[in-house]
């Protein structure tokens, strides 16, 4: 069975509290659907039996949760911290209500260290969340600098999973943004500048014991680790990029592309392969099974298929369930 780490969930209470709150928070644009389809993404009854019977029709044991492009940041620490808290409210409760089928990756009130400190004892103290999650960017500003260095700190002390997912903000980029190309091209792109920036800022050799998990296959950076390793020298490294980069683990969202597939495999190994849907915003395009099934068909081996799709994130899930607290 598979274990979804890259499933979204917006709670009703969630999102009405970020409506309230208005632009200070992150982005939450809506998306370019092809068609019309259900997303059973919020925390109604209806929309979580719908949710379940997506799952099951999929193959899909658990989805670990997540906040979306509709993140809890906000210049205003106490709205941040408030909003942080409702979604993992809103989250531990449904885990509660079906402990075997969900998981969640708790929410942060960036760019708010001490705020976020206290959420993220609370949520993995008390709460039950496996990890944590972040957007590749907060309120425009990075998350690797080393303003952020007390909440890697206490990640790395519990050897906690830390998810990264872009935050939709075209890159900052006109060039992007005037194209619309937020999400075709500007998230994928997010991706790869995140990991670029946590091997600049050295944040995995300097927190080895946080399982860093980064979405839609890293973005570019399978294609581009050598030339990384060539044009990066300046940056006085531990190690080569590709070296840090393989150490990471990345989600198989790439909208059924079995390109970006076989070169996450030749540049990562399977080992470092999770399954991921990025629910629900896949199903304006495929249904939740086939987000999963073109990994079957595939031109992998076997076995490493059987790792992709039904051990690494089943293994990674376990150890964090064993060390987060």
């Amino acid at each position: 069975m598979i274990i979804d780490v890259h499933a979204h969930f917006s709670p009703r209470a969630y999102m009405g509290l970020l409506a309230k709150r208005g632009t200070r928070f992150g982005l939450g644009l809506p998306l370019p659907h092809t068609r019309d389809v259900p997303s059973y993404n919020s925390d109604s009854p209806e929309d979580v039996a719908g949710r379940l019977g997506a799952m099951d029709e999929a193959g899909v044991e658990m989805q670990v949760l997540s906040h979306s492009i509709a993140s809890p940041y906000s210049d205003d620490e106490a709205a941040a911290a408030e909003a942080a808290r409702s979604w993992n409210d809103s989250a531990a409760a449904l885990t509660k209500q079906h402990p075997d089928r969900f998981a969640m990756f708790t929410a942060l009130p960036l760019m708010h260290v001490e705020a976020s400190l206290t959420e993220m004892r609370r949520a993995l103290d008390d709460l039950g969340a496996v990890g944590v999650a972040m957007n590749c960017s907060a309120l425009n500003r990075s998350v690797t600098n080393e303003a952020m260095a007390p909440l890697y700190e206490e990640m790395d002390r519990r050897g906690t999973m830390l998810y990264f997912h872009p935050a939709g903000n075209g890159m900052c980029s006109s060039l992007i943004q005037d194209y619309k190309f937020d999400f075709a091209v500007g998230a994928p792109t997010e991706d790869t500048q995140l990991v670029a920036q946590l091997i600049a800022d050295q944040i995995p050799a300097r927190y080895p014991n946080i399982k860093i998990i980064v979405s839609h296959f890293g973005g570019g950076l399978a294609v581009l680790l050598q030339r990384m390793d060539h044009e990066l020298p300046y940056l006085n490294l531990p190690e080569l990029p590709s070296a840090t980069a393989r150490r990471l683990y990345y989600d198989t969202v790439g909208h059924g592309s079995q390109a970006a597939l076989l070169a996450a495999w030749k540049a990562f190994g399977a080992s470092q392969l999770l399954p991921g849907s990025d629910y629900p915003v896949l199903l304006a395009f495929e249904s939740y099974f086939d987000t999963f099934d073109y990994i079957r068909h595939s031109d992998l081996p076997a076995a490493d298929i059987t790792k992709i799709l039904e051990t690494n994130a089943a293994d990674l899930l376990r150890h964090a369930k064993q060390t987060a607290r």
